[in-house]
């Protein structure tokens, strides 16, 4: 435009004063808008790059020294974590200790989640390290502790994930969780699938009875959370299922059940990573979180077990799920299930959250139904397709 000015306050109004000067700054002016433009797209994928690798490097690598960080600043915020600090004394981890063959596995909510080896006295246990990220202000580092202080509380029980220590008085801080070989009760039950787990007689013989026995420990370790601590798990799925030799069971997954335990509810960001094949149809209308939700979600993952990880209702998309089962709808009975395990399928999907059983319930029925189970081994022809799993089972890609 200013181009444009000069040339109209000299004499005429020759058209060809307006090309030359709007092609000269447009010369000038455009490669520099998009060098510029460059530069920022260019310097924030950077700095991305670099806070996403520094968070992770916090915790990744061969070995972890517990001397090595430096200790958590006492200044005015930070001075308000003193008394979980205190409680947490008994839990940091020894001096001896060292954390090795450390890596990687995925960002969590706090910050990077690893798997390594915690060694001490020449012996090694494998071990899942849940760590707070660098540069957390003060705010985040007190509910990262109370996380911590929450497994102190539940971690006693045989079938809860078993809290091994904690480091919160120097940095990083973290939580060592035991961890359970195989692991994940959902990639377990897709191994059988494939029919390559010959490590165990136990695991090559998993039958629906072994469902049953599976089932008990998962409800004995609802049913303490929520009698004993007033604690809803709000995510009851394999995939927060941890699975060991013999066929040891730990519930395992308590962010939500956290989140929900200081809040009372459950925010829409944490609800949204419930996948709504799991909700009960009270979650899905956005009610009050109980007990008897995850009772609901309880019986979803006894399908899952009894099919192998098969997602549950394999006919219908994720959005057709809360109109059909307004409309009663009710899975098929699976191949393999006898009908004394879908009767207790349908009596934990009861429409009315009332209807349904207490998990100590769960737990008698289970023991009485044991000696009707089949003890024929499980199998599928099918194999998983990950990317296909998770789209009928409505998780994020």
């Amino acid at each position: 435009m200013a181009v444009q000015a000069r040339c109209n306050s000299s004499s005429g109004s020759n058209p060809v004063c307006y090309e030359e000067g709007s092609g000269t700054l447009a010369v000038i002016i455009i490669p520099s808008l998009l060098a510029l433009s460059t530069l920022i797209v260019v310097s924030q994928i950077i700095r991305s790059f670099i806070t996403k690798r520094s968070s992770a490097q916090i915790i990744t690598g061969s070995s972890l020294n517990v001397n090595e960080g430096d200790p958590v600043p006492l200044d005015t915020g930070f001075r308000t974590m003193q008394p979980a600090q205190d409680a947490l004394g008994p839990w940091e981890i020894p001096a001896q200790c060292t954390l090795e063959g450390v890596e990687l596995l995925q960002m969590g909510r706090y910050g990077p989640i690893c798997m390594g080896q915690l060694k001490q006295d020449n012996v090694s246990t494998a071990v899942v390290i849940k760590t707070l990220k660098d540069g957390s202000n003060q705010p985040e580092a007190t509910e990262f502790m109370d996380f911590v202080l929450l497994h102190v509380a539940v971690s006693k029980h045989e079938n809860i994930v078993k809290m091994l220590y904690c480091q919160t008085r120097r940095m990083p801080m973290y939580l060592v969780l035991e961890a359970s070989i195989p692991g994940n009760l959902l990639n377990f039950l897709w191994s059988l699938r494939e029919d390559r787990c010959g490590a165990s007689d136990n695991f090559q013989t998993f039958s629906e009875r072994s469902v049953y026995l599976v089932a008990k420990q998962v409800a004995a370790g609802l049913d303490y959370l929520h009698s004993y601590h007033r604690i809803i798990h709000g995510d009851v799925a394999a995939r927060n299922m941890l699975i060991s030799s013999e066929l040891s069971v730990k519930v395992s997954g308590l962010d939500l059940a956290f989140k929900s335990r200081q809040s009372r509810t459950v925010d829409k960001e944490q609800e949204a990573k419930v996948p709504v094949k799991w909700k009960a149809p009270e979650r899905m209308m956005r009610l009050p979180l109980t007990d008897r939700s995850d009772v609901w979600s309880f019986g979803i993952l006894l399908y899952e077990m009894i099919t192998l990880g098969s997602p549950p209702y394999p006919d219908l998309d994720p959005s057709e799920v809360l109109p059909n089962t307004l409309a009663h709808y009710r899975m098929k009975r699976p191949e393999n299930c006898g009908a004394p395990l879908y009767d207790l399928i349908k009596y934990c999907c009861m429409w009315n959250f009332k209807d349904r059983p207490v998990y100590s319930a769960i737990v008698r029925l289970l023991d009485s139904y044991n000696y009707l189970a089949d003890t024929k081994p499980l199998r599928s022809e099918q194999q998983m397709d990950i990317c296909e799993y998770r789209k009928k089972a409505g998780l994020p890609p």
